[in-house]
Order: structure tokens, then C-alpha cells, then sequence
């Protein structure tokens, strides 16, 4: 699948505060409705094998042993996990021991159309996140190298996403994301701090028990 030739020029109009879009950090990126209606039904059938070989489960915070509010599971070579020993990239599920399932090839594809990088994904995180759940501010920054963008994407009910700057009391700005978008976190942006303030329940029919999924395909190890 192709992105969009012009993947930015739709973002000033979706942000609540225009004004603010063109602050947005350099190397953000903004495809939306990059997989359609058929495409998105395909990759949840791929998720859905992914969590049955590597079912979902519950990260712990590292220092306080809290439960996050999201449930995880990955796919590729690598997949992070979180919990008292730390936040940490691993070959295998931390609860059963299996390696992770191989990456599907609409996400492979994904990458080479848009992360710019040579070097393929080596994992992909996958968030589920039901009524309620949210992710506070945050950066992505356990991987070795920042060289590479992390690429995500949004399938089920829409959600209200956060982007700030590379400091966390950096202004932000927010924008909905619905099923089949995808964004790219490049170049400065790699370490741009952003989270999800919430989950619009009943925005979307993808997924039959609501909520929504949001994969992150990370390059892991240095070059």
C-alpha cells in the first residue's frame, strides 16, 4: 500500500488548536486513513493471530509495581515489556516464554513505505486500549538508537492524541486519531513526548468489544 503523496498537509485542520499545528515537531508525520476499511479488517485478523500465539497481558511500573492501564503484547524479533526489573526489550513473551510471532507483512510494508529507513523494524508493540484506559506523557526511549522513526498505528475507536516537545512541561497540542492512521515519529520528533487522553467509546465498529489497538513498530538495536 502507498502512502499519501502529501501526508502533512492535511494536519493543521485536524488539531483542536490550528494555531498551534505548525509548532508541530520536525519530523512528525501524519497519514490519515492510510489503511482503509478492507485493509484495516486484515491486519485485525493478523493482530488476532499475534495475541492468540501472544496473548495480552498487564505491564507493571518498575519501581512501584503499579499495573498500567493498557494491555500489551508484541510481534517480531524483540517486544518490550515493563515490570519491577525494569523497562526492557526481550525475545520472548514474559508469561508463557514463547517467542514472539513473526511480524505480519502489512506492517513490514508499512515501514518501508514510510519510516525512510533502511534498516527493517525489529518489533512492534501492540496496545490495547479499552473504555477508560488512557497513556499519560511519555517519551519512547529504551531502544539503542533513536536513528529510527517509530511508526503507529491506530485501529478501532478514535482516540484524543497528545503531542508536546522534547521536554515534558513543553506546550502541547492535541488531535483525534481514527481507525487506519498512522503517524511517524522522526528526526527530532523520535523524542517528542505525547500520550493518549482518551478513548471516544463507540467510534468505531472494528473492533466487536469496542476500545481501541495501537501498534508501534520500533527499530530496537543500534546499527
Amino acid at each position: 500500500m502507498s502512502p499519501p503523496s502529501d501526508p502533512l498537509s492535511p494536519q493543521e485542520s485536524l488539531f483542536q488548536d490550528s494555531a498551534a499545528a505548525p509548532d508541530l515537531p520536525e519530523g512528525f508525520a501524519y497519514y490519515p486513513g492510510y489503511f482503509d476499511d478492507k485493509a484495516q479488517h486484515m491486519l485485525l485478523d493478523e493482530i488476532r493471530q499475534i495475541i492468540a500465539q501472544a496473548p495480552l497481558f498487564t505491564p507493571l511500573m518498575p519501581k512501584t509495581g503499579q499495573p498500567f492501564s493498557v494491555r500489551m503484547s508484541n510481534c517480531g524479533p524483540l517486544g518490550w515489556v515493563s515490570d519491577r526489573a525494569g523497562y526492557r526489550y526481550q525475545p520472548q513473551h514474559p508469561e508463557n516464554g514463547s517467542p514472539w510471532p513473526p511480524m505480519p507483512d502489512p506492517l513490514t510494508a508499512l515501514w518501508e513505505n514510510v519510516s525512510g529507513f533502511s534498516w527493517l523494524a525489529e518489533a512492534c508493540l501492540i496496545n490495547y486500549y479499552a473504555d477508560g484506559t488512557r497513556m499519560g506523557l511519555h517519551q519512547d526511549r529504551d531502544e539503542d538508537t533513536f536513528d529510527a522513526p517509530v511508526v503507529s498505528v491506530s485501529l478501532g475507536d478514535e482516540a484524543v492524541f497528545r503531542i508536546g516537545g522534547l521536554k515534558r512541561k513543553d506546550p502541547t497540542r492535541s488531535m483525534r486519531l481514527k481507525s487506519g492512521d498512522v503517524l511517524v515519529f522522526g528526526g527530532p520528533a523520535r523524542l517528542a513526548f505525547h500520550g493518549i487522553d482518551r478513548v471516544i467509546k463507540g467510534s468505531s465498529a472494528l473492533l466487536k468489544q469496542g476500545g481501541r489497538l495501537n501498534l508501534t513498530l520500533r527499530r530496537v538495536t543500534a546499527l
